[in-house]
């Protein structure tokens, strides 16, 4: 049989929206690989982890074995140093350490694209599973912050909470884990032939087998051959570097470049005593010098939104600390925003946002809140324009969390639109928790205005939801570039 080839994630989403619809219909994802990419750590980190003690090897180990076993002897050792590794720790003491493991680091290497097709499988009505060969304790919170609620592993066998160094039953391995897949089908009424398969590594063929729509992702030279064989389609997924010292050098030089365009951009309007001129210049100015430096571009699609109407409160998708950096490249001038009180510590941040008349308030103080959130409908109704991340914090991933009230109450008051802002790729320029910035393309999808004027302030948890659906249908289904996206791409 002639191979069906490679396969676009764009196709591979058109090809879910056409097929089978339904919880009866599977989407069954491996992890290692396929969901996340997985990384080795060098031997100085692996050292000095080592060194840390007990604690610094049970890190190693939940690190190190994420992108999951290729052959029957790697996976034995990873059983085997496992079970020595963490017998007589805590099952609470593991569980918090995976977390804390996937907040700092494993977050970054989840494939952007696994979350397309695991958004469009949800869209679609079908029952997701996570199904690994690797323990609960580094899959769980992947799979929480993915939304996946069905999530099939091999477990560790344990005692009054403490593991015991032994597996519980049989590790979901090559057979095992297939079999695993068919019990869950059963059990959930899920028909097989009419369910998806993604897999990376030759263990999985068996997985990839069962259903009537296996893709071969990122495959290994043995899965690749089958692939081929056997027609099935073949994902290429980009890997997730870590910063390198390119990178470094070139976020060094965007933070010079911010900085010395917000000054160049201030002094140029000084002569007009007009702060609010001298603001727009200063954000202008060094938000092009930031991009020049580090090499990112700004793609927009609907820019002529982002002009008009003009004042507007403006709602973005939050994901990096270079979202204003974007947002100011958007946006141009004649706009100001909320930002959390802990930005005022930010030594860059914090003196410019200031300058530019943000407004900072305090997250666990909801009465000041209020109270700091008032004059800014005033702020509006003068003709400026205010930007607010109605999720609250910056996600670790492109899913969309829920929305505060706050921006469309303030658009209701101030009797101005709310204009949606979709970001997207901004988390791969500047990992949440990272300052360092990569090279590349940021999108911007800029939609149409919305009109809040005739919601009732007290009845619009239905209004607010189908503008954060809004975001989540435009991150899957990205709208074709206009003529706008040209002439806004650096």
């Amino acid at each position: 049989m002639s191979t069906a080839g490679e396969l676009s994630v764009d196709a591979a989403v058109r090809a879910i929206r056409s097929g089978p619809r339904g919880p009866r219909v599977g989407a069954i994802f491996d992890f290692g690989g396929t969901v996340v990419h997985g990384f080795t750590l060098p031997s100085g980190p692996g050292r000095l982890l080592r060194r840390r003690g007990a604690r610094g090897a049970l890190a190693e180990g939940l690190l190190t074995s994420i992108r999951g076993a290729r052959g029957e002897g790697e996976y034995e050792r990873f059983l085997q140093r496992t079970m020595h590794t963490w017998a007589g720790h805590s099952e609470s003491e593991l569980t918090e350490l995976g977390e804390n493991l996937f907040r700092r680091t494993i977050y970054g290497h989840l494939y952007p694209e696994a979350w397309r097709l695991i958004r469009a499988h949800e869209a679609a009505g079908h029952t997701i599973v996570l199904a690994t060969c690797l323990t609960r304790f580094q899959v769980l919170p992947a799979a929480a912050e993915l939304g996946i609620e069905h999530v099939l592993y091999t477990a560790m066998a344990t005692e009054d909470g403490i593991l015991t160094g032994h597996v519980d039953g049989k590790p979901l391995w090559r057979n095992g884990k297939a079999d695993a897949v068919r019990r869950f089908a059963l059990a959930r009424d899920i028909d097989l032939t009419e369910s998806y398969a993604y897999a990376d590594s030759a263990p999985d063929l068996p997985l990839l087998e069962l259903a009537g729509h296996p893709t071969a992702v990122n495959p290994a030279p043995r899965t690749a051959m089958e692939a081929t064989e056997r027609g099935w389609p073949v994902l290429s997924f980009r890997p997730r570097r870590a910063a390198g010292i390119g990178d470094i050098a070139r976020t060094a030089a965007g933070f010079t470049g911010l900085l010395g365009g917000a000054v160049v951009g201030a002094l140029a309007k000084s002569g007009t005593r007009d702060q609010r001129r001298m603001a727009d210049s200063m954000i202008g100015v060094a938000a092009e010098a930031t991009l020049r430096t580090t090499g990112v571009r700004i793609r927009i699609t609907g820019a002529r939104h982002a002009r008009q109407p003009r004042p507007a409160v403006f709602v973005f998708n939050h994901q990096s600390q270079f979202d204003m950096v974007v947002l100011a490249e958007v946006l141009g001038s004649g706009f100001t925003g909320i930002v959390k009180q802990e930005v005022t510590s930010n030594p860059i941040f914090g003196p410019l946002l200031r300058f530019a008349g943000a407004t900072f308030i305090d997250r666990s103080d909801t009465a000041g809140a209020k109270a700091a959130l008032a004059p800014v409908v005033d702020t509006l109704r003068g003709g400026l324009s205010l930007v607010i991340a109605p999720e609250g914090t910056r996600s670790l991933t492109p899913r969309v969390g829920r929305f505060k009230k706050g921006a469309f109450h303030i658009a209701i008051q101030a009797g101005v639109p709310v204009i949606p802002i979709v970001i997207r790729n901004a988390g791969e320029i500047a990992w949440r928790n990272s300052a360092v910035v990569r090279k590349g393309v940021v999108d911007v999808a800029v939609l149409a205005p919305i009109d809040v004027s005739g919601w009732d302030p007290q009845e619009m948890d239905d209004e607010v939801e189908r503008v954060r659906q809004l975001f989540v249908e435009t991150l899957l289904d990205w709208p074709a570039p206009d003529a706008d996206a040209a002439l806004s791409t650096r």
